[in-house]
C-alpha cells in the first residue's frame, strides 16, 4: 500500500510541474516583448553562465586532481621508475596547459563575440599566417616529446647493461611465476622446453655446469641498489612480467627469451614507512589474461640490504642439490 501512495505521489508531482511549466510559457507569450532587446538579454545572460561554468569546471578540475592524485601510480622505487615518471608528469603538464588555454579561450569567445544589435562579425576565407601557427607550433612541441621520449626509451631499454648486474630469470607458465637466480657465476645454465620432466619444471639442462648453482625460489628477493637483469620465459602462453612500484613490464613469450634491467632504490621496510603501511609488499603480477586463473598469478617480492640478501639466498637450495635429492628420494621409494 505505502509503494502504492509514493507511486502516485510521484506521478501527481510530475504531472503538476508540467502543467507549471506550460502555464508560464503561456503567460510569456502573452506579455508584450521587444524581440530584439529580448534576445539581446538572452545572449547576455548567456554568455554570463559560459563564464560562470568555466570558472565551476576549473575549480571542479583543480579540486578532482589534487583530491584524487594519490590513487596514480604509486612512488618509484626504481631509478628507471624516476626517468619515466619525469617524462610522464612533463606530457601531464604540456597537455594540461594546452586544455587550460583552449578552455579559456573557447568560453571567452563565447562571451566576448556575442551576438549585439548592430555588430558585424568579420568573415575570411584563408589566412596564412594563422595557419602556419597553429600548424608549427604543435609539430615543435610534439617533436620535442617524441624526441625526449626516445631518449627515455634509450635510457631505460638501449644502453649497456652494467657490468655489476645481477642476472635472475623470471620463468613464467599457467598459473605462477619462478625465480631461478644464477648463482656464484651469474650465468643462467641452459635451459629448453623438452627437457621439463617431473621435478624439473623449467627444462634446465643438469648437464650444463652453469646450471649447477642455479637458485630456484617462489619468492623475488632483491638487494637495494644493486642492478637487476631480469631474463624473461614462458611455457606456456603470452604472460607479463609487471611490478608497478619499479615500472617494471616485460612480456613473457614462449619460444624466446626478453629481458629488463633494472636497479631497485628503496627497501621493503623503507616502503612501508613511506606508504604508512605496515603490512606492505612489494608484489608481482601477470599483466596478460592468460586464462582462467590469470586473476591468481602472482609472486612477492622482497626489496632488502645486500647483507640480508645474502643471507637468504645462501639458505637457499641450488638446482643440482634439489635434483639430486630428488633423485635419492625416489630412488628410496
Amino acid at each position: 500500500m505505502t509503494t502504492l501512495l509514493i507511486c502516485v505521489v510521484i506521478i501527481l508531482s510530475v504531472i503538476f510541474i508540467a502543467r507549471s511549466i506550460r502555464v508560464m510559457e503561456l503567460i510569456s507569450e502573452l506579455k508584450p516583448k521587444d524581440d530584439v532587446q529580448e534576445q539581446h538579454k538572452e545572449n547576455k545572460w548567456n554568455a554570463r553562465i559560459l563564464l560562470l561554468f568555466l570558472i565551476v569546471m576549473f575549480i571542479y578540475f583543480g579540486y578532482q586532481t589534487f583530491s584524487y592524485a594519490k590513487y596514480l601510480l604509486p612512488v618509484s622505487a626504481s631509478k628507471e621508475g624516476a626517468i619515466s615518471d619525469k617524462m610522464l608528469w612533463i606530457n601531464f603538464a604540456v597537455i594540461g596547459f594546452v586544455f587550460v588555454c583552449t578552455q579559456i579561450l573557447l568560453f571567452w569567445f563565447g562571451y566576448r563575440y556575442m551576438y549585439q544589435k548592430g555588430k558585424k562579425a568579420f568573415f575570411f576565407t584563408h589566412n596564412n599566417k594563422l595557419e602556419f601557427y597553429w600548424t608549427a607550433v604543435p609539430t615543435v612541441v610534439l617533436l620535442g616529446l617524441i624526441g625526449y621520449g626516445l631518449k627515455v626509451w634509450y635510457d631505460i631499454m638501449l644502453k649497456p647493461v652494467p657490468e655489476n648486474k645481477m642476472v635472475i630469470e623470471i620463468y613464467a607458465r599457467q598459473f605462477d611465476f619462478t625465480a631461478r637466480y644464477a648463482g656464484k657465476d651469474n650465468q643462467l645454465g641452459y635451459a629448453y622446453f623438452k627437457l621439463i620432466d617431473g621435478p624439473n619444471r623449467l627444462g634446465i639442462d643438469s648437464t650444463d655446469k652453469a646450471s649447477h648453482d642455479d637458485i630456484l625460489t617462489t619468492e623475488l628477493h632483491l638487494p637495494v641498489n644493486q642492478p637487476i637483469l631480469l631474463k624473461m620465459r614462458s611455457q606456456d602462453v603470452i604472460h607479463s612480467t609487471y611490478m608497478p612500484h619499479f615500472r617494471v613490464q616485460m612480456n613473457n613469450v614462449p619460444g624466446m627469451t626478453t629481458q629488463f634491467c633494472f636497479t631497485p632504490t628503496i627497501t621493503t621496510e623503507e616502503m612501508r614507512k613511506i606508504t604508512k603501511n605496515p603490512k606492505f609488499d612489494y608484489i608481482m603480477v601477470c599483466n596478460k589474461v592468460c586464462g582462467a586463473a590469470h586473476f591468481g598469478m602472482k609472486m612477492n617480492v622482497v626489496v632488502e640490504s645486500p647483507e640480508q640478501f645474502n643471507q637468504w639466498l645462501g639458505g637457499q637450495q641450488t638446482f643440482i642439490a634439489s635434483m639430486r635429492q630428488q633423485k635419492s628420494t625416489m630412488a628410496m621409494k
